[in-house]
């Protein structure tokens, strides 16, 4: 499981992206655990679960679709 931080643009806000898209498209099970949304754009804390291979084109997928994604690093100490 990895965790990211996705900027969604107003055009894909209402788009089932996370919810539905990820899932079918990859065999990923996405996880808003986050999410702040506006008229113009939408925050979200998203952590998705899967092959690694999965995850990449997933997220990959996202970026090329417009939206910003950072994974979220944990510090381990």
């Amino acid at each position: 499981m990895r965790k990211y931080f996705c900027t969604f643009p107003q055009n894909l806000i209402s788009e089932p992206i996370v919810s539905h898209t990820l899932g079918e498209k990859f065999g990923v099970i996405p996880n808003i655990r986050a999410a702040s949304i506006t008229d113009s754009t939408a925050l979200v804390a998203v952590e998705i679960e899967g092959e690694d291979a999965a995850i990449a084109l997933s997220v990959e997928y996202m970026r090329e679709r417009g939206v910003q994604v950072e994974e979220i690093k944990e510090d381990s100490v």
